[in-house]
């Protein structure tokens, strides 16, 4: 199996490098990765400048833009052939809820599984890396279950693992994404200049941690498995709006 790794904490990341070394002694590993972080870049991609590639002494190809950049040139012209799966990490912190949509980590599953690949997004809950061992060792056995039972179409999968020794993870668990309430207040400061500048305000706290959501599964020690999708449609939204709109 050949396997695409990025991330969006950079090619310093300690979960980058330790997730490499694991998977290394059970696949082909090619990794493409943001020469800096990229935290909450989502899918953005680079449009206002050319990018650039460089090699570090691992041979790792660094590209000076974002998570999603890194695969998009990995699938337009960086690799001689497609890889068999995608996957973007380990992110330093969780990826619950409405953080799929906000985050890099999950923009680089995403880009590669819009090009046909199936593709996961992997994050550590809680900042640090005090049980990425046992993380990695979790993310090695998903990815050998692949190999020995391959899915049949291809899939996008947001994978959270609890930041806890292995004899405290209790399994594995399907999941729906949770809910959030809206983000915290923005912090104004001023500058030495009496410049006023803003601090993004922390996430939301949460709202549905209900049975079944990402969120009660990692507050009850399992790993979380969440499949998505590209399509947002609200489907049965549709007909309401075809009778709510007006005649252009």
């Amino acid at each position: 199996m050949h396997i695409l790794v990025s991330n969006d904490d950079g090619y310093s990341s300690t979960g980058l490098r330790a997730m490499v070394d694991v998977l290394a002694n059970i696949a082909d590993i090619t990794v493409v990765v943001p020469e800096s972080n990229c935290s909450g870049s989502s899918n953005s991609i680079t449009l206002s400048r050319p990018l650039s590639v460089n090699f570090d002494s691992n041979n790792y190809m660094i590209v000076n833009g974002t998570p999603t950049d890194c695969v998009h040139l990995a699938m337009t012209g960086l690799l001689d052939s497609l890889p068999d799966l995608v996957i973007s990490g380990i992110n330093n912190g969780a990826n619950l809820g409405s953080d799929v949509l906000y985050s890099g980590t999950v923009g680089a599953a995403r880009e590669a599984y819009m090009f046909g690949i199936p593709s996961i997004a992997v994050s550590l809950v809680e900042k640090g890396w005090g049980n990425l061992e046992p993380a990695t060792m979790i993310l090695r056995n998903i990815v050998l279950n692949l190999i020995k039972n391959p899915f049949q179409e291809s899939f996008l999968w947001n994978i959270n693992i609890p930041n806890a020794g292995i004899d405290h993870i209790n399994g594995i668990k399907a999941t729906r994404i949770g809910r959030r309430y809206p983000s915290q207040l923005s912090t104004q400061h001023k500058t030495p200049r009496n410049e006023i500048v803003y601090w993004i305000g922390p996430v939301g706290e949460i709202s549905d941690k209900s049975d079944g959501t990402d969120f009660n599964a990692i507050s009850n020690n399992f790993v979380s498995i969440t499949p998505l999708e590209i399509d947002l449609t609200i489907m049965s939204n549709l007909d309401k709006i075809n009778k709510w709109v007006v005649d252009v």
